[in-house]
């Protein structure tokens, strides 16, 4: 009889065990951090399931705001205000990563939703910050300029407009100043770089702290070059996904950047590229596609290969090869540039997929 209790309470001290809540147990550092991978609706969901968590979401230093969570636009700003005014204003905010993608159900996005959530961040020294937009969004041209005033940000990515152009979409101009003292990464789409007193768009040069830049389907204005000025860029990628057409307009992009390691570009090369950083550049990824209606392209890839003088790392795509191979003669050029490469890697890719990020 004794040993059929001690089993029975062994047993029962056993189901304790594998029914003890462990989540609970981990500190709130762990369980925030663990928080913050999952969007502010999940995660205020996952919050209610506890009373030990109930609480936890305002103290996110991680916020995620993604359209898709919500029903309507509508839903999307009740939500965004009864977070942000439940929030605990003590806790600092490292990230916000706010995305809007066109869909017949949430209907047009209205601008307070994005302002208030923009000021928000900037006022509580928000360090990373991401903003994806498919549609033309009026609402940031009030936001922008705290965007590029505030002194905490390490990382911005301004994604906006559809990742193939349309013909209504709109291109922001760009600052010609900013104060942004902490930035080192910075990614851009659908800006407009605009010409300074010397004719020359050289919108980087006050970004002392720059490491990463990516320039995503990005213009000109007044000018047909753009300086690149950074003492401490390392890594550079341009995106093109402009189709090409005889009335193209391809640019220069001067390289004052003597700390480049790393350049890649994807789709149309539109860029030709000359300046003292082009001897810095070790590794290089091109993932260039076919372009039916102009010679220059070839042209350009073919004047990388020449300028770019110490690569030790190259890495192209299939595509990337036959737009090469339509420079005439090619086999018979010598590229001398190539004498340092240590490393060479082709992608067959079956489709429009991106070499470079």
């Amino acid at each position: 009889m004794s040993n059929s209790m001690d089993e029975i309470l062994m047993n029962s001290e056993t189901e304790n065990e594998e029914n003890k809540d462990r989540l609970s147990d981990l500190p709130d550092s762990i369980l925030l951090h663990i928080l913050s991978f999952m969007n502010a609706v999940l995660a205020v969901r996952t919050c209610i399931l506890s009373t030990r968590w109930k609480d936890l979401w305002k103290r996110l230093p991680t916020l995620i705001f993604h359209s898709q969570d919500f029903l309507s636009s509508q839903s999307s700003y009740v939500f965004q205000y009864r977070f942000l005014t439940g929030r605990d204003d003590s806790t600092a905010l490292q990230d916000l990563d706010l995305k809007y993608i066109d869909s017949e159900s949430m209907g047009p996005i209205q601008p307070q939703v994005i302002v208030r959530m923009v000021y928000y961040a900037v006022s509580h020294n928000v360090q990373r910050l991401g903003i994806y937009s498919e549609s033309s969004f009026f609402g940031l041209l009030a936001v922008l300029p705290c965007i590029f005033t505030c002194h905490t940000l390490t990382s911005l990515k301004l994604i906006l407009g559809p990742d193939v152009p349309r013909n209504d979409t709109v291109s922001y101009l760009f600052p010609e100043s900013m104060n942004l003292p902490a930035l080192t990464t910075l990614h851009l789409r659908n800006f407009t770089f605009g010409s300074s007193s010397n004719g020359r768009a050289d919108p980087f040069s006050g970004l002392n702290r720059l490491k990463s830049l990516i320039i995503d389907q990005c213009n000109l204005k007044d000018t047909r070059i753009l300086c690149i000025t950074s003492m401490t860029l390392v890594s550079l990628t341009l995106h093109n996904h402009r189709p090409c057409s005889p009335r193209h307009n391809y640019y220069k992009a001067e390289l004052c950047t003597p700390c480049l390691h790393r350049f890649a570009c994807t789709e149309c090369p539109s860029h030709y590229l000359y300046g003292s950083g082009l001897s810095s550049v070790k590794e290089v990824n091109i993932g260039a596609d076919l372009c039916m209606y102009n010679s220059e392209p070839p042209r350009i890839l073919l004047s990388w290969l020449r300028d770019l003088l110490n690569i030790t790392s190259l890495t192209v795509t299939k595509r990337t090869l036959q737009v090469l191979f339509l420079v005439p003669d090619l086999l018979k050029i010598k590229l001398p540039s190539l004498a340092n490469l240590k490393r060479l890697k082709v992608v067959m890719m079956k489709n429009r997929e991106r070499a470079a990020s």
